[in-house]
């Protein structure tokens, strides 16, 4: 049912149940807010009206209304543009100010900032409150994120991230009145919680309480370090964000680019972490047909991502022994780097540097994990985010956009369609199905695109018959949805072979450590679309067809599931529950 209002004079129908600031939408009239938040693709919006930034007249009410949380009604008029309006947003605006700190030039969300840069707007050049200001200490406990509460503003959009979405439950409101922030239980750090650092908080975060660890100085470092090797590998979902830091449009393919840039920082070899997304698919393959053909262990859940594996080891620990063994691409490609090729180049492999450029934050969790290290040498030794390589470039004084592209090294720079598609949401099954079909019928089938696991929906199914054997699948995004396929696993209501699960909605694309989208998710489907674009230009789309792939196995690794490939390649998982 249509409710007809005005807004600004402007007359406006929507549908019964949205809100002024929906209504406003809908004219192309902005009304400025902090809390408020859209996540389209989970069809999940954060309204609670706790900034109230967004306050409006409503002709016939004596108080302003918050236009994020106040349903419109049939006859409403509203005024959005009001002295007393701007003069409410100003005052609401000024004591939010008069308790924030005022470093921003070194502030990680400078720049990024929306309380910034609505301050700008609102010409707020000098404060007219001044009191009293909260002090917390900084938690730089985890080797992820980090939280500043002296900036929290109470929007509590982290909040919704985390358990709305994410279904995590770290995060609410603690304290009262003056002293009421978002954080754990107590104050906690977050490395004695069941954060899964899938920085999903540090996304939605307007301002800069929660950012990435920063690791940029430790690359900084051993680029300056004569006595080590360093080495960089690029996760697939980096090359179609990373144009945005530089003004590019969203999904801008910039592989070439960022491998040029990555070789003046300094780099001694540029790697593609895609080469070792087709190993993945090589052992998780395997893994998966034994499973199917046995019948055991099913359904397999796909294991590339930290986050959801910590969700799993935190809230599903009865289902520790589905998730494959395989080890995420991002730890295979280390293990290699630091045995066979570190080998090959006669370099011992403490005196080698790995560094991963990520889209993921849980990846710099993950890199730390006790089970990724070998006689005190871990497989990565530093992980950044796309935002931490960006600032690298720009200090470097690199002119992004007028780079000549350049191809990654060989020969762990080669790679196939099938594995860049891993930075999608349904990329990894859909690239395990292309090398099952093939090795179940036993032939080179030409049929290699599931579009049905493609998408930003939070969950998706898939029926393939190969060879008189039916395959049932699902892929979720966003660990809300993780949770309701494990909850009809552990009832015993799931029919599926394999699940592929990823922690951020939308997959890698949509991590916590690419350029922030505010919530816009156009700049998502964009990104999405970059990635199967690249996909079907490869000349090679299978795994197993990747020539690099099939040389590593006759020279080093044997064949996938060997005892060599299980000793470098393969993990265990650890009972987490509390």
């Amino acid at each position: 049912m249509k409710v007809n209002l005005k807004i600004n004079d402007q007359p406006v129908a929507v549908e019964s149940g949205s809100t002024i600031l929906e209504a406003a939408e809908q004219l192309d009239i902005r009304i400025p807010t902090l809390c408020h938040f859209k996540m389209d693709c989970f069809h999940v919006e954060h309204k609670c009206g706790s900034c109230r930034v967004c306050v409006v007249e409503v002709k016939g009410r004596p108080n302003l209304a918050p236009a994020c949380c106040t349903p419109v009604m049939e006859g409403m008029e509203v005024k959005t543009n009001t002295l007393r309006v701007i003069n409410a947003r100003r005052t609401i605006l000024d004591l939010l100010l008069s308790d924030h700190p005022k470093d921003c030039l070194i502030c990680p969300k400078n720049l990024n900032c929306q309380l910034q840069a609505l301050a700008q707007e609102m010409g707020l050049h000098h404060l007219l409150y001044k009191g009293e200001q909260s002090t917390y200490n900084k938690d730089l406990s985890s080797s992820a994120i980090a939280r500043d509460l002296d900036k929290c503003i109470m929007c509590r959009r982290c909040e919704t991230a985390c358990n709305t979405i994410q279904t995590v439950g770290v995060l609410s409101a603690v304290g009262r009145g003056f002293n009421t922030v978002v954080a754990p239980a107590g104050l906690h750090p977050l490395v004695e919680t069941e954060c899964v650092f899938c920085g999903q908080c540090v996304q939605a975060c307007p301002v800069g309480a929660l950012s990435e660890m920063d690791y940029k100085y430790d690359v900084w470092r051993a680029l300056n370090d004569p006595s080590k090797t360093v080495v960089v590998q690029t996760a697939p979902a980096v090359r179609v964000a990373i144009g945005e830091a530089f003004d590019l449009e969203p999904g801008s393919i910039s592989t070439g680019k960022m491998v040029t840039a990555l070789r003046m920082l300094g780099f001694d070899k540029v790697f593609d972490t895609d080469f070792a997304a087709d190993l993945t698919i090589m052992e998780e393959t395997t893994e998966l047909i034994e499973r199917v053909k046995s019948g055991k262990n099913l359904p397999i859940l796909t294991s590339c991502c930290p986050g959801w594996v910590k969700f799993l080891e935190h809230q599903f620990p009865k289902l520790i022994y589905m998730p494959s063994t395989a080890k995420s691409p991002q730890q295979m490609m280390g293990a290699v780097l630091k045995s066979y090729y570190a080998e090959k180049i006669g370099v011992k492999p403490e005196n080698l540097i790995v560094v991963s450029v990520m889209p993921c934050l849980s990846k710099k969790y993950e890199a730390k994990r006790e089970e990724f290290t070998h006689n005190g040498v871990p497989d990565v030794d530093i992980v950044i985010s796309t935002r931490e390589l960006a600032d690298m470039i720009r200090e470097a004084g690199i002119i992004f956009k007028d780079l000549d592209e350049q191809d990654y090294d060989s020969p762990l720079g080669e790679s196939t369609g099938a594995a860049v598609i891993f930075g999608a949401s349904g990329g990894v099954l859909e690239a395990a199905l292309r090398t099952a079909a093939d090795w179940i019928a036993g032939k080179d089938l030409d049929s290699i695109e599931f579009t049905a696991v493609r998408g930003l929906d939070g969950i998706k199914e898939a029926e393939v018959e190969i060879a008189g054997i039916k395959l049932k699948a699902a892929v979720c995004s966003g660990l809300g949805n993780a949770r309701k396929l494990l909850e009809k696993i552990e009832r015993g209501e799931a029919d599926y072979q394999a699940i592929e699960i990823m922690a951020c909605p939308g997959g890698c694309l949509n991590g916590g450590g690419q350029p922030y989208h505010h919530g816009d998710m156009t700049i998502l489907k964009k990104r999405l679309d970059a990635l199967y674009k690249e996909d079907r230009d490869k000349p090679i789309r299978k795994s197993h067809k990747n020539p690099s792939i099939q040389k590593i196995y006759e020279e080093f690794l044997g064949e996938p599931g060997s005892h060599l490939a299980h000793h470098l390649l393969h993990t265990t998982y650890v009972n987490r529950k509390k």
